[in-house]
């Protein structure tokens, strides 16, 4: 049977329209879950001066956590706490609509990542695995997933940076702060957009072009995130679906299309995905940190590159400085990955049942 022949029917057109449709679906559903964390993610990351660790300087939220022992504990102690607080702090000021804040953009940007990642993503796996040898059974490996995966984010990086560049400005700037102004020190306070639109407007105006690919290189650096993910994920995945094929007495060598046909259940997508992402984070979270400091409309103006960034931030605040925001970040990462995953799967093959419903009723 050759690699074409085996392909599972598509809803759509072809199967990596079904894989975009299906990422889509779960950008938009991990975004609503977690924006609020992704905003106080964004905010500690361009956040340049340490929180106190006396607790008689902090807000008096802090101070009442951390007088209950017991519940500074159970929330992971300082990290856990900064992140209460901080959410408290946004509430207190902005209201429940602040953890919304820039949602609209968040949502766009999640939802065209993931869409255009996975349409990108099958069909460079699918051709790799029409390129191989005709009537074997074809199985890419662990360097063709991170191969396709690099790819596909490169090309997805650089069609979706403007949509991050007004996101992360959103999400560090006041919703009261409408225009620009200047300030009794005589520098100039940000101006916080209206919505997606306005931003890529306003951009546009101030810094030309360029102003919409702050941070452009970083992104596509981050795309190691993304590969490592990936080709942890499919692995994880495949190896998991092959003790299954094994245990209903299969043989032989396994083809891409064979292990893609095994439904795991939803705490088997949940424990892999969040394994995966795991590392992913760990080995490149630094990155994120020097792209929210460039692409924030505040801070853009002590680092007019990357190396500068990288410099000043090493030169200030040392290693840690890299790592701000990480319990944030993996507190709001790994949910939201395991969420957006979960989602993703179940589309799919919600997709796949309605396809074959849809043949069967054709073809009865």
């Amino acid at each position: 049977m050759s690699a074409k022949t085996e392909q599972p029917l598509s809803f759509f057109a072809n199967p990596a329209l079904d894989h975009a449709f299906a990422g889509t679906t779960a950008g938009v559903i991990g975004t609503l879950c977690m924006n609020p964390m992704d905003l106080v993610k964004t905010r500690f990351q361009v956040n340049t001066s340490a929180f106190s660790s006396d607790p008689a300087l902090r807000s008096a939220c802090y101070q009442r956590i951390h007088s209950r022992p017991w519940l500074f504990y159970l929330m992971g102690g300082k990290p856990g706490a900064d992140i209460f607080d901080a959410m408290h702090s946004i509430v207190d000021k902005q209201g429940w609509g602040g953890l919304y804040r820039g949602v609209v953009p968040n949502i766009v940007g999640n939802a065209s990542s993931w869409g255009f990642y996975f349409l990108w993503y099958t069909m460079i796996k699918e051709y790799m695995a029409s390129s191989s040898v005709v009537d074997q059974p074809v199985r890419l490996s662990a360097t063709d997933h991170l191969l396709a995966a690099t790819e596909s984010g490169v090309i997805t990086a650089l069609m979706t940076n403007p949509i991050w560049v007004v996101k992360t400005r959103m999400f560090t700037t006041p919703l009261e702060s409408t225009a620009l102004k200047t300030t009794q020190q005589g520098s100039t306070a940000p101006e916080a957009y209206r919505g997606l639109w306005h931003g890529l407007v306003r951009t546009v105006q101030t810094e030309g072009i360029c102003g919409l690919y702050r941070g452009v290189g970083l992104a596509v650096l981050g795309v190691s995130n993304g590969a490592v993910q990936f080709m942890a994920y499919e692995q994880l995945k495949q190896w998991r679906t092959g003790r299954e094929l094994r245990r209903r007495g299969i043989k032989g060598q396994l083809s891409e299309a064979q292990l893609d046909s095994v439904k795991l259940c939803n705490f088997e997508y949940t424990v892999i995905s969040g394994a995966a992402k795991l590392v992913a984070i760990t080995l490149t979270y630094p990155y994120q940190v020097v792209r929210s400091r460039m692409q924030n409309y505040v801070t853009n103006h002590l680092y007019p590159n990357t190396w500068t960034c990288v410099v000043k931030t090493f030169q200030a605040e040392g290693v840690r400085g890299f790592y701000r925001g990480f319990a944030m970040n993996a507190l709001r990462i790994l949910p939201g990955t395991c969420v957006t995953f979960v989602a993703y799967e179940n589309v799919s093959w919600a997709l796949r049942r309605a396809a074959a419903a849809r043949e069967d009723a054709l073809h009865p």
